[in-house]
């Protein structure tokens, strides 16, 4: 996207493998009136809803589920944290957010099952494990341009955000043990044990499954890179 600060080529490198990825869900306070999609779309005033900053996924994908689905959203910028925002969800000042599914589950977890907090929509490529009966975002795009955002300004960078990756010119014989121990450690008991009482969401991607991932965004074609960067970065 043309960032300056950038100053490596992501193809160099070899990639071991990602613990988790960053999956974006939008929920809404029951006293938005706000419980699907459709409500949301319908909303003839712009619902507030928080961010920290550009470049978080967040903020990010708000931008992008407003260009490609054309949910309403004011969204107001500026919270520290996601703590902020929650406090801002209880005092009414905002109605909704859209933020990591792992943020949800840790601090409106009662909110979520006493259904003061309503999760609408999910910005994945399939169904989170337990959000089953929460709508996909790509599902509601209308045109093949707003299905190719959402697959490369969410799915493709959800899938990359927590990578693990070696330096380049790596030997490829301790590239494959690195792999292999990563990929045994997202399955070993123990470590999914102490995952799970902190709140921490494991859904890895494999060591090639991250490098086909990274090399397939670095094709992008150039009109879509400048579509996306128009949207999240104007």
């Amino acid at each position: 996207m043309g960032q300056k600060e950038i100053t490596f080529d992501a193809r160099r490198f070899e990639h071991v493998g990602g613990v988790a990825k960053v999956e974006i869900a939008c929920g809404f306070a029951k006293s938005s009136g706000i419980d699907s999609v459709e409500k949301w779309m319908a909303q003839k005033t712009a619902p507030r809803m928080p961010a920290t900053a550009p470049g978080t996924g967040g903020h990010d994908t708000s931008r992008l589920l407003h260009a490609t689905l054309g949910v309403p959203m004011q969204l107001v910028l500026g919270y520290k944290s996601t703590g902020e925002m929650r406090l801002a969800l209880e005092r009414g000042e905002v109605h909704g957010i859209c933020n990591g599914w792992e943020i949800f589950r840790s601090l409106w977890k009662k909110s979520i099952a006493s259904g003061d907090m309503i999760l609408i929509l999910q910005a994945l490529p399939k169904p989170h494990a337990d959000l089953p009966k929460v709508p996909l975002a790509i599902d509601y795009a209308k045109t093949e341009e707003a299905r190719q955002l959402i697959q490369l300004g969410a799915h493709d960078v959800s899938a990359i955000a927590r990578p693990f990756v070696l330096p380049p010119g790596t030997p490829k014989d301790r590239v494959q043990i690195m792999r292999k121990a990563f990929t045994a450690t997202m399955s070993d008991p123990g470590f999914l044990a102490d995952a799970d009482k902190a709140n921490l969401d494991i859904s890895p991607l494999t060591g090639e499954e991250l490098e086909k991932t990274v090399h397939g965004i670095l094709k992008t074609p150039p009109a879509l890179l400048a579509k996306l960067k128009q949207i999240i970065a104007p």
